[in-house]
Order: C-alpha cells, then structure tokens, then sequence
C-alpha cells in the first residue's frame, strides 16, 4: 500500500490560538509553581527536623562533657578542701579553736620494734672566759 501524502494544510495562528496557548501556559506554570512551593516547604521541613536532631545531639554531648568536667572538678576541690584541711589543723588545734583529730581505729598497729639505742660520747665541759666589750 502506498503511502498517502499528508495534504493538511497548517492552519494560519489566529487570535483564539494566541489565547488558548496563553492559557495553557498560565495553566502549566500556576501547577509547577505550587509543586515548587510544596517541595520547598517538604525539604524545609527535613532540614528543621535534621536541625533540630543536631541540636538536640550537641546539647546531650555537651552536657555529658560538662557532666564529666563537674565531676573532675568537685572531686578536685575536695582534695584540695581536705589537704588545706589538713595542713591548718595543726595551727587550729595550737589556737585551740579545734579538738585534736583522733587517728581511725580500723588500723591495726604492728608492736614497735626494738630499737636500737646509741649512746653519745659524753661532753667535756670547758669553761672559758667571755670578755665584755665595751
């Protein structure tokens, strides 16, 4: 069969044409304009999510640091308290505004070992005269 040749005219654009591709157009762009704004608000509203997901893991972590440098740090000045302490209870007890601290009775005390005992050399006693200046 032999093929027939397209013998349609193309029609001249008029008016109505115009008209109708301008609504069409309107059309296309009114529809891809909400998609746009649809998938803006979606990838807003993940990057909020992602936000605040990274928030709420920086504020656990820093707290957790915090929590660790606290404790460092109490257990710091406790020794620190307690060898001040230690050193001013001495001079506490000599102005008499603290009792003498009481050694812990859960030690066990080993008996003291023989000690050796030196005998010093006795001293000649020389008398010599000082003479006054005057």
């Amino acid at each position: 069969m032999a093929a027939k040749k397209n013998t349609r005219k193309t029609p001249e654009p008029t008016l109505r044409h115009v008209w109708l591709a301008g609504l069409g157009l309107i059309a296309v762009a009114r529809r891809e304009a909400l998609a746009a704004v649809t998938d803006a608000g979606d990838r807003l509203q993940a990057a909020r999510q992602q936000a605040e997901a990274l928030a709420g893991q920086a504020q656990r972590d820093v707290l957790g640091r915090l929590s660790d440098v606290r404790e460092h740090g109490e257990a710091s000045v406790e020794r620190f308290s307690a060898d001040v302490e230690a050193r001013l209870q001495p001079v506490l007890v000599k102005l008499g505004l603290k009792k003498p601290a009481r050694k812990p009775a859960t030690r066990t005390r080993k008996p003291p070992a023989a000690k050796r005992t030196r005998v010093a050399p006795a001293r000649k006693k020389t008398t010599t005269k000082r003479t006054r200046r005057a």
